[in-house]
């Protein structure tokens, strides 16, 4: 049951990351300087290893934060919404921001890569509890 927990988890992660992004298209790809075709789209958008890396991580935080729950005893819906918040604010999103101030990027792609952080590890957190 464990993989098919983290599977789900990653999945639903995945989902909502596609629906921030789409919706956060155009502050994003100017926040992160990504280059755009005359179409308006990035250049590399039919390249599928950002989006086949982006589900194998996901995979990746999913399985290890089940992990860390299971260790927490972590079972329940709101504990998983709690912890997932958790480690997606003061876990995941630090990281981000201390890449993107070094890297001199934008506060707008701090705030969008970390808002996707964020809540992408509560929805893993809450899916997880679900099994």
């Amino acid at each position: 049951m464990g993989f098919v927990a983290v599977l789900a988890a990653a999945v639903a992660s995945y989902v909502f990351g596609s629906i921030w992004y789409m919706a956060l298209a155009k502050p994003w790809m100017a926040a992160a300087g990504v280059e755009v075709g005359e179409d308006g789209r990035p250049i590399n958008s039919k390249n599928p290893t950002p989006y086949i890396l982006a589900f194998v991580c996901a995979i990746v935080v999913a399985g290890m934060m089940r992990h860390v729950f299971a260790l927490s005893a972590i079972n329940t819906l709101d504990k998983g919404l709690i912890g997932g918040f958790g480690v997606g604010l003061f876990l995941a999103t630090p990281w981000i921001v201390t890449n993107c101030g070094f890297a001199g990027r934008p506060a707008k792609l701090m705030l969008i890569d970390g808002g996707y952080a964020t809540i992408g590890c509560t929805i893993i957190g809450a899916v997880l509890t679900l099994f």
